[in-house]
């Protein structure tokens, strides 16, 4: 019959010696029972004893999250990519006790208390980064819309519509949602 492994959280140090909480839970059955009984004293607590193992093994092989803009693998951005990884070593570490593991999940991934505050802080800072570029870039859009108009003769703009489409160009760039349109049926005057 197929069993589940709560392999409760347990912290570790990730790659780049943070301490990170992480539990999972391991799907596995017996499919050969000769081999459990036989080659190993307790298959049970054997498989759990791997199943820690192997969670600390991996944990410490990946950053939690991404530095620097990275695109290599992570606890955090990569778990589904990890848990494969870790069932594929956890069967390896189990099959000479007749062991089958299904799946491997991740339930529980967290900074350790005593650095999750500073870590916190740390993402906030990277976010802030990112929204500056974006406002950046969203200014350049709008200058080089501005002057596109004003050089093709488009449109001929007083300072009030000038301020009314900076704002309405800055709010569609930078918001978070997407835009809603507005038909104007009138004159702003």
């Amino acid at each position: 019959k197929t069993m589940t492994l709560d392999n409760k959280k347990q912290k570790v140090n990730d790659q780049m010696g943070n301490p990170v909480e992480i539990g999972a839970v391991a799907i596995w059955r017996v499919v050969n029972p000769t081999k459990a009984v036989i080659n190993v004293e307790n298959y049970k607590e054997y498989l759990s004893i791997q199943c820690d193992s192997i969670i600390r093994n991996t944990a410490r092989k990946y950053p939690y999250d991404v530095t620097d803009g990275g695109d290599e693998k992570t606890l955090r951005g990569s778990s589904q990519e990890i848990a494969d990884i870790m069932c594929a070593e956890l069967q390896e570490k189990v099959k000479n006790a007749g062991i089958q593991i299904q799946e491997v999940r991740i339930t529980h991934l967290a900074y350790a208390p005593e650095i999750a505050s500073a870590m916190l802080q740390r993402q906030q800072a990277a976010l802030i980064d990112a929204r500056q570029k974006i406002v950046e870039g969203a200014v350049g859009m709008v200058e080089m819309a501005l002057e596109k108009l004003s050089e093709n003769e488009i449109v001929e703009l007083d300072e009030e519509r000038k301020a009314a489409m900076v704002s309405n160009l800055l709010v569609v760039l930078c918001g978070n949602k997407d835009a809603q349109p507005i038909v104007n049926s009138g004159s702003l005057y």
